[in-house]
């Protein structure tokens, strides 16, 4: 490790070998905590590479425990978080309306960070106990189309650097492997940034994985379309600027969004609930159509956006979405 640190200050770039070894030795207690502190703030001052994320990514996954959903060709919808806007939980409402257009939906998350309700808590505020036994995994997204990956359960390396990361109280490069790191590996992924930075970095890290992918990030900064603003969408075929008008949408109000209503879990979980069960308002159904549609597009980018739409609306509208939840709770309460 001191060797490592030597070239970091020297602003050397590390290989993707170098920082899977790294991490794996990291599980392995082989550093003391300082050396570990040093080689995180040295990565995160420096600004990492696309070879040190995709090392440290490996490392996770091989020390963690592992997912074969491969036959079903899952995608995940995630965000990076940190975007400061305490959004109701749009990726994961836009999960089970494309679960209930037919695809199947590997959602990998974990408890708020930053905001009222992660993933994690939404979910389990459904009664839902959370597992990694492949079994109840696969049994989950056969039977609903739609299973939950409980980050915890699976990312056995990062309870080494938890200590460090919280009592360092910066972001660090950490931050950015969630929404990599799903453990089932999926075979598309849609990842909402709050920054270009960010989409830049994630589309060379989509890149070299291979995967089909999507990034989404509106204008005025949620890590999501979120139809206040214009967004901007990159994939492996384009880049686009959208206007919510383009697609036939009125912007948002705000104060749907996010707002003083959103105080608790339990505040978080009605909304999401009243969006699927066909309660929310107009400005909410748009978003959660508006993010499964891109979702969609990824899977099959044959189909027009225009398609994609239809598509998810009628997904929520039908109440396809709310019968996948109400299945996968009851699997897996």
């Amino acid at each position: 490790m001191q060797n490592i640190l030597s070239r970091l200050i020297a602003h050397d770039e590390l290989t993707a070998a170098e920082t899977e070894e790294i991490l794996i030795n990291i599980t392995k207690e082989a550093y003391p905590q300082e050396q570990i502190t040093a080689f995180i703030m040295g990565l995160q001052m420096r600004g990492i590479s696309v070879d040190e994320l995709l090392g440290l990514r490996s490392g996770i996954l091989k020390t963690g425990v592992p997912v074969d959903l491969s036959p079903y060709k899952p995608i995940d919808i995630v965000g990076t978080g940190g975007d400061g806007k305490n959004t109701f939980n749009i990726s994961t409402c836009a999960c089970f309306v494309v679960a209930g257009a037919g695809y199947k939906v590997a959602k990998h998350g974990n408890y708020a960070a930053t905001s009222v309700s992660g993933a994690s808590n939404v979910i389990e505020g459904h009664g839902v106990k959370f597992t990694n036994d492949n079994d109840k995994l696969k049994k989950s997204i056969e039977e609903t189309g739609f299973v939950y990956l409980h980050a915890p359960l699976f990312a056995r390396a990062m309870k080494f650097v938890a200590p460090i990361r919280k009592a360092l109280k910066v972001p660090t490069c950490f931050n950015l492997l969630g929404p990599i790191v799903n453990p089932c590996r999926p075979a598309y992924q849609m990842l909402g940034v709050a920054n270009l930075n960010q989409m830049r970095l994630y589309s060379n890290v989509y890149q070299k994985l291979g995967i089909g992918y999507g990034i989404v990030n509106s204008t005025d900064g949620y890590d999501e379309i979120s139809l206040t603003s214009d967004f901007k969408v990159t994939t492996k075929k384009e880049e686009k600027v959208y206007r919510p008008s383009d697609l036939g949408f009125e912007n948002a109000n705000v104060a749907d969004l996010s707002g003083m209503s959103y105080q608790t879990v339990d505040d978080a979980k009605k909304v999401f609930d009243n969006i699927l069960e066909g309660k929310g308002t107009k400005s909410q159904a748009d978003v959660v159509v508006a993010n499964a549609a891109f979702a969609i597009n990824i899977i099959e980018p044959e189909k027009t956006l225009e398609e994609c739409i239809a598509i998810a609306r009628e997904s929520l509208e039908s109440k396809k979405a709310l019968e996948v939840l109400k299945k996968y709770v009851a699997l897996n309460s």
